[in-house]
């Protein structure tokens, strides 16, 4: 209760501050003031009626607090816009077109940044470490307007062309495939000669591989199939239990890899089922149907460690799921691009809908607000993952020089258990205080973002009313991040104490 008081004075304290500085550092009727119409006059006059104007800010803040408390009790108001608008109304159209534009971005960022700080971490001063550190700075350096300027010219405008003719060059096959056997290569590591080993199959692999869908017109028409389908599902199963729990722990094994097996073998009902009914409350249904059986599975084959199982079993089943969502994504992509209102050229540079789609096909438009989005995403997570790389490889490397570590691997623990179960919940805890904070900055926006691939959202409205000194819709835009941002303060604290025990608010014990 201490700690929420601290948060309401922070956060009403901040509100009046800035109130007061916005409203004495200019002056809305400015333009009216000099104007030769004659109706300023009367123009003037509305405008200082309208916003309170004839009020010292001082006094103002109080009758603007007066609305947001009126929240309390069902009346909410946040005052009206310089154009006669509802703050609320503005917020409540924006606040969506953020988190679809920001918070896939942020996830994304959150799962690579983490996870590729972990591994270069783990293979310090390794090839891998030096390649990802090298193009986390770059990608921390560069201007967000300037990568996006980028990612328009050739993931969208280029690669636009390029569907014209679906077929990838064989010059460009030799490129892709050198980038990928070096990634590879500098993944898997080890002495020089496995090095070159792992070079030259990546290589070979991926040249192949690409050949093979220029014969199939794979580019133009994408899909998984069943075959790849199993053997992807039959990976993930491995790879999930292999993260979450050890190969050793025979019984999550096999609950996954029993999921994989009804994944494959209700692919082709699930198509129909995608084909002629779906919808949000379909795949809903499907998620927990999914999570059901990966229980009954988990109950099944699990005697003990349950929860270990039920856990790992879960988020393969959910995995597995979203591999199908995305073969429906991609079996879409031909019908798409064949609609009047996309011509060709489905990856869009601007705008976050196609207006002249016509069709109200689930997959259609489900893959209209995808593309729309790709951009963007690519964008905000290239610039944010760079800093979680870098954040969360120094902590993990700080907590393995500690004593509890090399404790744990004298006592002859696995090295996936010390990585696991000590070392990296002891390096959430720094991480929770950046994570918190930037998710809880989502709803603020992305300004320069926005403003290039001509979205709407909260920092388009923060940037309008900057410009147009619209001190109600800057109050509401700053209203909304700032109780995000005290409240994320809150929920640091309180996962603190979660992931570590000795951690607690108050008493002083």
């Amino acid at each position: 209760m201490r700690r929420l008081g601290t948060l309401v004075v922070i956060l009403f304290g901040s509100s009046f501050l800035l109130f007061n500085l916005t409203a004495i550092s200019g002056d809305p009727t400015e333009a009216l003031r000099f104007s030769t119409d004659p109706k300023a006059a009367y123009q003037l006059h509305s405008l200082i009626r309208q916003l309170q104007l004839d009020v010292p800010p001082p006094l103002r803040y109080f009758l603007w607090l007066k609305g947001i408390l009126g929240g309390f009790v069902g009346k909410l108001n946040m005052g009206l816009t310089r154009d006669g608008h509802a703050v609320t109304t503005r917020l409540i159209q924006a606040i969506p077109t953020t988190f679809r534009l920001v918070t896939i971005a942020a996830l994304i960022a959150l799962v690579l940044g983490i996870t590729l700080g972990i591994i270069t971490a783990l293979r310090q001063y390794s090839r891998f470490d030096y390649v990802v550190t090298f193009f986390s700075f770059l990608m921390f350096s560069l201007p967000i307007f300037w990568v996006a300027v980028l990612l328009k010219q050739f993931l969208a405008i280029r690669f636009n062309d390029f569907l014209a003719n679906a077929k990838i060059p064989p010059g460009w096959i030799l490129v892709f495939a050198a980038v990928t056997a070096v990634f590879w290569a500098g993944v898997i590591g080890g002495e020089r000669k496995r090095f070159y080993q792992v070079l030259g199959i990546a290589f070979t692999s991926a040249a192949v591989t690409l050949e093979v869908l220029n014969l199939l017109n794979w580019y133009a028409n994408p899909r998984l199939g069943i075959f790849v389908t199993a053997v992807a599902a039959i990976g993930i199963a491995y790879g999930v239990t292999a993260i979450s729990v050890g190969l050793e722990m025979k019984s999550a094994l096999k609950a996954s890899l029993a999921m994989s097996a009804v994944v494959t073998i209700l692919y082709y009902p699930l198509q129909m089922i995608f084909k002629h009914n779906t919808n949000f409350r379909v795949l809903t249904g499907l998620v927990i149907l999914t999570v059901l059986t990966a229980i009954g599975f988990s109950r099944y084959f699990a005697k003990i460690d349950r929860r270990a199982v039920t856990r790992t079993t879960i988020i393969s089943g959910l995995v597995m799921g979203l591999l199908l969502f995305i073969d429906r994504m991609m079996q879409t992509w031909g019908p798409y691009q064949e609609m009047d209102g996309v011509n060709g050229r489905p990856i869009p540079t601007i705008g976050e809908g196609n207006p002249q789609l016509t069709s109200h096909d689930f997959w259609i438009t489900t893959l209209d607000r995808a593309v729309h989005l790709f951009l963007p995403t690519i964008a905000l997570t290239l610039i944010s993952f760079a800093g979680y790389i870098r954040f969360s490889r120094g902590t993990l490397l700080e907590v393995l020089n500690q004593d509890y570590i090399r404790t744990a691997r004298a006592k002859g623990l696995s090295e996936r258990t010390v990585i696991v179960r000590h070392a990296l919940r002891n390096t959430m805890i720094p991480l929770t205080t950046i994570i918190v904070v930037d998710l809880a900055g989502l709803i603020g926006g992305a300004i320069i973002t926005e403003r290039v691939f001509g979205w709407h959202g909260m920092g388009t409205l923060f940037n309008e009313a900057i410009n147009t000194l619209d001190l109600n819709l800057l109050m509401g835009v700053f209203f909304c991040t700032a109780s995000l941002s005290v409240l994320a303060n809150l929920v640091a604290d309180l996962l603190y104490s979660a992931l570590d025990p000795r951690i607690r608010v108050g008493g002083g014990k």
